[in-house]
Parts: C-alpha cells; sequence; structure tokens
C-alpha cells in the first residue's frame, strides 16, 4: 500500500482546512476493510482510494509558517503518518 498526498488546504463552504490523499496498491479486501473502519471521507477512483480528512485548524498540519518553507518534508511525514494510520486498521 502506497499513500501520498494530492491536495491540501482550506475549502471554502465551509471553511475547512483539509488533506486529501490517495492510496494506490491496495487490494479489494483491504479497501472493503477501511471503507467500514475509516471516518473520514472514502472515494473509489479507478481503482485508487483516496482519503479526505478534515480537521481543526489546531491541528492541520500545514498549518505553521515552517511548512510553507519545508512542504516536502510536510508531505513526506503525513504520508507516513497516514500510512501507519491505515495499516493499523487493517489489523485484525
Amino acid at each position: 500500500m502506497k499513500v501520498k498526498v494530492v491536495d491540501y488546504g482550506v475549502s471554502d463552504d465551509p471553511k475547512k482546512c483539509y488533506v486529501t490523499y490517495k492510496i494506490t496498491d491496495i487490494d479489494e479486501k483491504s479497501i472493503n476493510k477501511l471503507k467500514n473502519r475509516v471516518e473520514e471521507e472514502l472515494d473509489l477512483k479507478s481503482g485508487d482510494l483516496y482519503l479526505t480528512a478534515y480537521f481543526n485548524e489546531e491541528y492541520y498540519p500545514f498549518r505553521s509558517e515552517e511548512s510553507k518553507y519545508r512542504s516536502e518534508d510536510f508531505i513526506a511525514m503525513e504520508e507516513i503518518e497516514m500510512w501507519a494510520y491505515l495499516m493499523s486498521l487493517l489489523e485484525d
């Protein structure tokens, strides 16, 4: 399973901070498990799973000034954290 941040920012209506992840190399059994266990918004497109997580501003991973200058580091960290979270959900 691979996790990649494909979008992040603040939605217009309602004003919410979000991160969208593309989850690839995942089998159908795992997709079904995640659909039952993940509370975040999930969309299946062309065999890839897209997860959109919404955050209160104080928990939004890209809110700091440092994240603007080191965005690649923050994106990589966020991808690792989401991968670990999803793997923990897939454990029986």
